[in-house]
């Protein structure tokens, strides 16, 4: 399948492009090794306005600066110091908008993943959960600001015979400080799958 072209990622609406990543499939090419998998999750971040942005308020930092560029980028960041969390840039440059990628469905190279993981079996945990689906993938720092449509990560659409199934919305997790926005139904998952991180309603 064709990879998502620029347009895509820049629309306004950072819920309803939330949505739309659902199904689609995300690939990396990481020290020559591919991997790819259908996204089951995500969460949505709306930069000034959202007290759970990085960018809320206007928030301009060398860590955040990505995130004022046109749609089309990764946003890779270190959680905690020590998770690393993909999200994917959108809207116009200068509008801080970012989704979350919290649950990806493993389809290529589920070997490498699981070395990379330090598993043996195939489980749910692979890639259930934003750090868990970005160490698979091989995603850090090194993949910060690049484009989505580059060699090494990119999104490709939906396979033909996709069927999206329910889109479950609910609240997004690990927000608390985002006091009455950590309540908004922003995260975005297929009901059902197994790769969606817990909790599921």
């Amino acid at each position: 399948m064709a990879k998502l072209p620029f347009s895509f990622y820049q629309q306004d609406d950072v819920n309803a492009l939330a949505i739309a990543l659902l199904g689609k499939r995300l690939f990396t090419f990481v020290d020559g090794k591919l991997t790819a998998g259908i996204i089951v999750e995500t969460e949505a971040y709306k930069g000034i306005e959202d007290k759970a942005s990085h960018a809320y308020g206007g928030r301009f930092t060398d860590r955040t600066k990505v995130m004022y560029e046109p749609g089309g980028l990764s946003y890779v960041y270190l959680c905690y110091g020590i998770h690393h969390l993909f999200n994917v840039v959108t809207a116009a440059k200068g509008t801080p908008h970012a989704v979350l990628v919290r649950g990806l469905e493993p389809v290529i190279g589920i070997d490498v993943m699981l070395e990379r993981r330090g598993m043996e079996v195939l489980k749910p945990n692979l890639t259930a959960g934003p750090g868990a689906l970005a160490k698979a993938m091989g995603i850090d720092r090194r993949l910060n600001g690049l484009e989505l449509n580059g060699s090494e990560i990119w999104i490709e659409d939906a396979a033909e015979d996709w069927q999206p199934g329910t889109v479950v919305a609910s609240h997004r997790i690990g927000v608390g400080y985002a006091d009455d926005h950590a309540l908004l139904p922003w995260r975005y998952y297929l009901k059902g799958n197994k790769y969606v991180s817990k909790p599921r309603t």
